[in-house]
């Protein structure tokens, strides 16, 4: 899930996009975010396949386990998410599996909400977050973008796909909504602890008075989806793959409608903690033989985010 910058880009609307994803529009959106292990994802472990390209730069304890865990919301189609069968699907766990191959281990998805994945990491629940997140300073630094203050340590990012920030509505009923600003006097649907909480906040200072924009906050966006489905509220908001993914496959593509253009194009990261660098070089130099071979444009270009696709990971390259 994107996060909040200081300064607000705005990116093309990715229509080319929106057509790749209805691709996958026949698997059903599900999954909770309940901190447990999901089985769908799981592995049985064991030492790692030592004869992988790059198994040697794991860490040892990670090359004995065979295993790195990941925190992830497994609620963000079609990003990560569950299939019919309850099996964990979409862009990350596809680009965890390519990388799996070339460090010889297995990336265990571990279900969680979004906002508590960075503890999860500092608790060492997980070994890295692979969730739709954004790198940014705050969290390069553990600083609380609401408070300005420091809250943790901070994680860093291997980096590896660009996205913006949608908003969509009801389908042929869009409130005359087309920008930020047309949401006072609205109703918002977001995901808490995401950038799309973050730029209503920061628009809901700028309304003048009698206009309010009220900001209903979720722990998945599913929950968001199914209170503007419902009439709820006047919009929701998510991530640029994860709208134009609803849009296209909610109802048959009969129930919302994108609105206006992406802002906050800012890079999805792979969150590992700073004091594990030899697992964040690992993850990186894996990233970069999974794009060198051709299997990153496919994956992408799967899941309809090909428009977003890096030339090449880099670490922490977020402002």
């Amino acid at each position: 899930m994107t996060a909040f910058t200081t300064r607000r880009t705005t990116a093309r609307a990715r229509t080319a996009a929106v057509a790749a994803i209805a691709v996958a529009g026949a698997l059903i959106l599900t999954g909770c975010g309940d901190q447990t292990k999901d089985d769908g994802a799981k592995s049985s472990g064991g030492a790692s396949d030592s004869s992988a390209p790059l198994a040697s730069k794991l860490p040892a304890e990670i090359r004995s386990a065979g295993v790195i865990k990941v925190g992830s919301d497994i609620a963000y189609a079609p990003v990560e998410f569950k299939d019919a069968s309850g099996k964990v699907v979409g862009l990350d766990p596809d680009l965890a599996a390519a990388m799996g191959k070339q460090l010889g281990v297995k990336f265990e998805f571990e279900n969680g909400t979004f906002d508590a994945l960075l503890t999860g990491i500092r608790s060492k629940r997980y070994d890295i977050s692979m969730s739709a997140m954004t790198d940014n300073k705050n969290r390069q630094d553990g600083v609380d973008p609401d408070t300005g203050k420091k809250v943790g340590e901070g994680v860093d990012f291997v980096d590896y796909l660009t996205a913006g920030v949608s908003i969509y509505t009801r389908k042929g009923d869009t409130e005359s909504i087309t920008t930020w600003a047309d949401l006072c006097g609205k109703k918002l649907a977001v995901e808490r602890g995401t950038v799309s909480e973050d730029l209503a906040k920061a628009e809901a200072k700028k309304c003048p008075s009698g206009k309010k924009l009220t900001i209903e906050a979720f722990d998945d966006d599913q929950q968001s989806q199914t209170r503007l489905r419902a009439g709820g509220v006047d919009a929701a908001s998510s991530d640029f793959p994860v709208a134009a993914y609803a849009v296209k496959t909610s109802g048959a593509g009969a129930d919302f409608e994108l609105v206006g253009e992406q802002v906050e194009a800012a890079p999805y990261g792979i969150a590992v903690s700073k004091e594990n660098t030899q697992l964040r070089d690992a993850i990186q130099a894996a990233m970069n033989a999974v794009i060198k071979s051709g299997e990153y444009k496919k994956i992408l270009t799967k899941w309809g985010a090909e428009e977003g696709a890096v030339t090449e990971s880099v670490v922490n390259g977020g402002k």
